[in-house]
């Protein structure tokens, strides 16, 4: 496996000998000072440069940062449109398994990258033209205080998610319900976010699929948050469904107590009296 300080002098090497790149800059987990550090981090590289079309020509090009095992080029839109406004990426992963997202910009966007995250930093500047950015800082990816609208918004969607797995349990289609136990889980989950952001003033990062969030949540409550990870029985459907409805039924008015929001507890009482015999 390549080394960081390989992977970084190899891709500054290809900016610096094209002149199509004009600026270079890294974002992510490697510029985020709160990330754990380790082997499985990417490489959130952006090119900066003119004339992009001939960069979208031919993918090749891309062949001079190694052999790969696989890539993606989403804005291709081959599952779902492209969603990046003319700004294009290279998702790769390479035979010694180090990994670069690299995200081609054009000059005439800078301003606007720049603006879009602050964890960037500026590898390369070739003509001078960036402005000096503050240290880099994971406030973009901060926990948001709830508005009063999403917060009821979340309590409505769990109590109104949870008939959905019950008929799944009920009509033995598992896959069903476990599609609608995660969604009652990320409701779940988010609830706990905004109470580790209530806790901390709202100045932390969960990460991405609340990577992070464990280290927030009291080990009581995360113990039962993995046993809503059911397998495929029936049975484990409805227990994972039972912890979920008691997490819920903890945090969000806990939420809501913190925040001064009026929790709308007849919802809830409405539900548990539905899943009186089913759990």
């Amino acid at each position: 496996m390549r080394s960081s300080k390989e992977i970084m002098a190899f891709i500054l090497n290809v900016a610096a000998r094209d002149d199509r790149v004009r600026v270079v800059a890294m974002n992510g987990s490697r510029t985020n000072p709160n990330a754990p550090k380790d082997e499985f981090q990417d490489y959130d590289i952006v090119f900066l440069v003119t004339d992009m079309a001939s960069f979208l020509r031919d993918k090749s090009w891309v062949d001079v940062f190694g052999p790969r095992l696989i890539m993606q080029t989403p804005e291709d839109g081959r599952l779902s449109p492209p969603s990046l406004g003319g700004w294009y990426t290279y998702l790769m992963l390479f035979e010694d398994k180090n990994r670069i997202d690299l995200m081609l910009v054009p000059m005439s966007d800078l301003k606007r990258y720049l603006e879009k995250d602050r964890l960037t930093t500026i590898l390369l500047d070739k003509d001078q033209c960036v402005p000096s950015l503050p240290a880099p800082s994971d406030e973009t990816y901060w926990v948001k205080r709830p508005t009063l609208d999403q917060f009821q918004g979340s309590c409505n969607e769990f109590w109104w998610l949870v008939p959905y797995v019950v008929k799944g349990i009920r009509r033995n289609e598992i896959i069903y319900a476990q599609d609608h136990l995660a969604l009652l889980r990320e409701e779940v989950l988010r609830q706990l976010a905004w109470q580790a952001g209530f806790q901390h003033d709202f100045r932390i990062s969960v990460g991405k699929s609340y990577k992070y969030l464990e280290k927030y949540t009291d080990k009581e409550t995360w113990a039962f948050v993995m046993k809503t990870y059911a397998s495929g029985q029936a049975d484990d459907c409805r227990r994972a469904l039972k912890i979920l409805c008691n997490l819920f039924r903890k945090v969000a008015p806990q939420v809501a107590e913190t925040a001064g929001f009026d929790y709308l507890i007849q919802e809830e009482e409405n539900i548990m009296r539905y899943l009186k015999d089913e759990l």
